[in-house]
């Protein structure tokens, strides 16, 4: 279980006036996601999804508020929370030096994985993501669905409890991006907790038990896509957006 109490993140900002004033990317946010489900974060470009994200991984730390994974929290557990969670990036950030399997094999070392256990796990994981054949091929050189799939590859080569997506299929066709619907869903049942984000209505409806929408940092409400749908008389997700946004997803 993930607590999250009254979260939030300023940035500094310069004003038109010149002035340094506080942008709120995260408002006061409080949240609670389960274990073992697939849990969306909805929101227009700009809603403060990737900040959250980078805020529950700790590569940020808040403002104020404080979230807590059981009962440990990140402000002063980070380095055993690490341990049990994984992290899959909006942009792609390999070694644009290493091949596929490289760059998993310096991902494990950065977990003193040993030889043995990093040589199968690696293994197992291309095999499991169907880009075995790539392994060799520079990251250059492999499709962007390929590249996802290894970004997702990476992040599970220490069998986190947790992963993390931000915007895992972005600028993906609809054929590879239901690929990685499926993976994700095999992950999920397999026993791992995962986070997405996301701006795509059919992604949420598709994968999330439950979805939390965020518009311009705040939190505006949580349920299950059909609940949505059922409280406020909408048919689609998408409608239910507008309606407690007032805007389109973009």
């Amino acid at each position: 279980m993930i607590e999250i109490l009254n979260l939030v993140k300023k940035f500094k900002h310069i004003g038109e006036d010149k002035k340094e004033t506080f942008k709120v990317a995260v408002d006061n946010i409080t949240l609670s996601i389960g274990d073992n489900e697939i849990f969306g974060i909805l929101g227009r470009n700009g809603a403060g999804k990737t900040t959250l994200t980078r805020l529950l991984t700790m590569q940020i730390a808040p403002t104020s508020g404080k979230i807590f994974y059981g009962s440990k929290s990140t402000e002063k557990n980070s380095s055993e929370i690490k341990k049990i969670i994984g992290v899959v990036p909006q942009h792609i950030n390999f070694d644009q030096e290493l091949n596929a399997a490289e760059n998993l094999e310096l991902h494990a070392r950065l977990f003193r994985m040993e030889k043995i256990e990093r040589q199968r796990r690696i293994k197992e994981l291309l095999d499991y993501m169907e880009i075995s054949d790539f392994a060799n091929e520079n990251v250059r050189k492999l499709s962007g669905g390929m590249k996802r799939r290894l970004l997702i590859a990476r992040a599970l080569i220490h069998r986190p409890k947790i992963i993390f997506l931000d915007e895992p299929t972005v600028a993906l066709d609809p054929q590879v991006r239901r690929k990685i619907w499926s993976l994700l869903e095999d992950l999920k049942k397999s026993g791992v907790t995962i986070i997405l984000t996301t701006h795509y209505i059919e992604e949420a409806e598709k994968l999330c038990r439950q979805v939390a929408i965020l518009n311009s940092g705040k939190l505006i409400a949580v349920d299950s896509p059909k609940n949505f749908c059922e409280r406020t008389g909408k048919e689609n997700l998408e409608d239910v957006f507008i309606e407690l946004t007032g805007k389109k997803i973009e």
